[in-house]
């Protein structure tokens, strides 16, 4: 098979480097394709456990459209800033005890914080939030609707884009600025500046706070995580239907598209996937390399 020249038959052929052999350097011979191994280590996926998977991003997708529908409401003067602080702060508390009554049942391999010291965490952020208010009220002042409009639809895209979907917790430091960067967009935008506060805490609560409940309900109880999903989801369709039918008609089309139709999709092109690896591949060293380095 030497493409340059004929080899001798009587000489046999070896793979090596260190020998100098009469054959060209680019000779090799029938047993080349003998090595040849096809999708090795290739991931049979299972379209109920994709679509399980998925969930994930169609309950952040929600996420966003019921901290949208909030806005409009207190934008509206349907929702009154007290009504939303309430609201917040009641779903902080009971989900922060489910989230001590789950993160108790994890192996202890770190030292756990304390629950003064994570009311110190809450107490200074509400405090710095609520001091600054009135500043951020006034920050777009001199910036036209559409531009913070603008700017707040594209740092909620960047948000969904860049989220940390395989361990959401804690979010990713991207997606979290981007979205409350958008909340401080919209929220600049609302009456007064107790709206601003409540805004301010009600992104914080959905952005940062509830992804590390759903990431600890994901690995702890992932029955109660499906039915959650499918609350989120549900719960985003029919807040946005209030304001907008045509808006909660595509949030449904793109949920089932993410949900349903991506998995099908991802599980029927798997048939199609064909990796090649053989003795022209570069090599990999499986040995532990730790002992080296005392």
């Amino acid at each position: 098979m030497g493409p340059d020249s004929a080899p001798d038959p009587t000489v046999p052929w070896r793979k090596v480097l260190w020998e100098r052999q009469p054959f060209p350097d680019n000779y090799v011979d029938q047993r080349f394709l003998e090595e040849l191994r096809r999708n090795e280590g290739l991931r049979h996926y299972h379209y109920w456990a994709v679509v399980k998977e998925a969930g994930f991003v169609g309950q952040q997708l929600s996420c966003v459209a019921i901290f949208i529908t909030l806005w409009l409401y207190m934008e509206q003067g349907l929702l009154t800033p007290e009504m939303l602080l309430v609201t917040s702060l009641t779903c902080a508390v009971l989900g922060y005890g489910l989230h001590q009554a789950l993160t108790s049942q994890v192996e202890s391999g770190c030292e756990p914080r304390t629950h003064l010291a994570d009311l110190q965490s809450a107490t200074i952020f509400l405090s710095f939030t609520f001091g600054f208010s009135p500043v951020l009220k006034t920050l777009t002042e001199s910036v036209s609707t559409d531009t913070v409009y603008a700017m707040s639809a594209l740092m909620l895209l960047a948000h969904l884009v860049s989220f940390p979907y395989a361990q959401p917790s804690p979010p990713g430091s991207l997606s979290l600025n981007a979205a409350l960067f958008a909340s401080v967009c919209l929220a600049s935008r609302l009456p007064g500046a107790l709206h601003t506060f409540a805004m301010l805490s009600c992104a914080l609560l959905v952005f940062a706070l509830w992804p590390c409940l759903l990431q600890r309900l994901r690995d702890k109880a992932p029955s109660h995580f499906t039915g959650v999903c499918v609350g989120m989801c549900i719960g985003g369709v029919g807040g946005l239907s209030s304001q907008s039918l045509g808006g909660a008609v595509l949030l449904a089309l793109a949920l089932g598209s993410v949900t349903f139709l991506c998995p099908l999709l991802l599980v029927r092109l798997q048939r199609h996937k064909d990796n090649i690896q053989g003795p022209w591949d570069e090599a990999e060293i499986h040995e532990d390399l730790i002992h080296f380095l005392q």
